[in-house]
């Protein structure tokens, strides 16, 4: 009974941050041309935390920002089904691209977005960070910035 009340939160915190996150699937047109010079300073260096003060933080585009934290904060809330299947590398491969995305996140993200990192590997041990609201509560500030940057 207890794996089916699980299975029941995690679908629905799936669902519900797939429907928050539906409507940020494009990239915000006025950011284009702040984005055509990040190309050549991406490939004169290789990427170090001072990169990601722009407004994109240390991603070559707003169109990769956008989809790259959308995609890895929607997979933020997976997490604890890919532990309950006992799929270790795909768990851990999981974990390592959600930091790393907390690395490259803008710094108007960052510190929210390495909180959702944070809760959502929480998450993985501990199932009332999803029956709390925790990770709604991280997903949050995500989800606006999604909404302001990427329309």
């Amino acid at each position: 009974m207890t794996s089916k009340n699980i299975a029941r939160a995690l679908t629905a915190t799936a669902l519900f941050t797939s429907l928050a996150l539906a409507g940020c699937s494009a990239p915000q047109a006025a950011s284009a041309p702040s984005s055509a010079a990040a190309p050549a300073e991406a490939s004169a260096a290789t990427p170090s935390p001072s990169e990601t003060s722009g407004p994109f933080g240390g991603f070559d585009s707003a169109a990769e920002a956008c989809s790259t934290i959308r995609e890895q904060a929607t997979g933020a809330t997976l997490l604890p089904m890919s532990a309950a299947q006992g799929k270790t590398a795909e768990l851990e491969q999981a974990k390592a691209d959600l930091a790393a995305t907390a690395d490259r996140a803008p710094d108007s993200l960052k510190a929210d977005f390495a909180h959702l990192k944070d809760v959502a590997i929480a998450g993985i041990t501990d199932q009332t960070v999803f029956s709390s609201g925790k990770l709604q509560a991280a997903m949050a500030p995500v989800t606006n910035w999604l909404a302001t940057n990427c329309k």
